[in-house]
């Protein structure tokens, strides 16, 4: 059946979709996740979650200042630090250099530590899934909680079993992880979850000026920045307001017409259509 034709109940369901990725993120932040559930943590259960952003502090940047090690990542105070891993929280207000510190202690040991914050989310010993934000980012020189920051960002780094301080992107990659995202289940399903808008926006973080979290929550930066790809590229001559309508969608089926999308263009989203978009998100590129 052409899905503009499709009866009214799978149109719903593909909206539906459409909020999985907002509705899974908020469940996280208050209520964990079946990762913790599972009683033990693997590297596959973590993932980069600064990826929109821009790395101001490298590794070995912080280790040529006689730092024990970190990673910098630019962003405006205020902004969501989601959880790298399933854990539980400990906040240590005005941490010395690091300001305000949030730990995420994870079932194998590991740590997750966020320094300069301007805020914290949860309680002490409060549970938190991949993705739950544990804090909000600081780092305005002089501003409570920011320690030694000389603007504003936040520092990652892990502490492994034995008390190390290890590089994220190390643990990620060394345990399995890689820090690559897996592909999205909707080019069998065709139903937009989590993982697929995840895939979104690091291809539009790439490709169209995305620069926020790479959280699979879609909001108006998402979608502006989806609106500029399909401008550029697929035939979109609307505004770029973060407003998805028909034509933007249009625009979206045509780039799943080229991934093997045979139904019309006619903005209205489908599981043919989002089968034919995620072919394209799934490719190696966007991992």
């Amino acid at each position: 059946m052409c899905e503009h034709h499709q009866p009214m109940s799978e149109r719903q369901l593909s909206r539906r979709g459409l909020l999985r990725g907002s509705v899974a993120t908020v469940g996280l932040a208050v209520g964990g996740s079946s990762l913790l559930m599972a009683g033990t943590a693997h590297a596959a259960d973590f993932y980069h979650p600064f990826t929109g952003y821009q790395l101001t502090g490298t590794w070995q940047d912080h280790l040529n200042r006689g730092s024990l090690g970190g990673l910098d990542f630019g962003m405006n105070v205020g902004t969501p630090l989601p959880a790298a891993g399933p854990g539980t929280v400990t906040n240590i207000p005005y941490n010395g250099t690091g300001g305000h510190t949030v730990t995420i202690s994870h079932s194998n040991g590991w740590r997750t530590q966020y320094m300069h914050l301007s805020g914290f989310s949860l309680g002490n010993g409060a549970s938190v899934g991949r993705g739950g934000t544990v804090g909000l980012s600081g780092g305005q020189p002089g501003a409570p909680g920011s320690g030694e920051s000389t603007g504003p960002h936040v520092h990652w780094h892990m502490i492994n079993p034995n008390g190390v301080r290890t590089n994220p992107l190390d643990f990620l990659g060394g345990g399995g992880g890689g820090g690559r995202l897996p592909k999205t289940s909707t080019e069998q399903d065709g139903v937009p979850g989590t993982i697929f808008w995840q895939r979104a926006q690091k291809w539009l973080s790439i490709e169209s000026g995305y620069t926020g979290p790479i959280d699979g929550a879609p909001g108006p930066n998402t979608y502006a920045a989806l609106q500029r790809n399909v401008r550029d590229h697929w035939g979109y001559g609307g505004p770029i307001d973060g407003v998805m309508g028909p034509n933007s969608w249009a625009g979206v089926q045509r780039l799943a017409a080229a991934h093997g999308y045979t139904g019309p263009i006619d903005g209205v989203m489908g599981p043919n259509s989002w089968r034919g978009f995620a072919r394209f998100l799934n490719q190696d590129r966007w991992d």
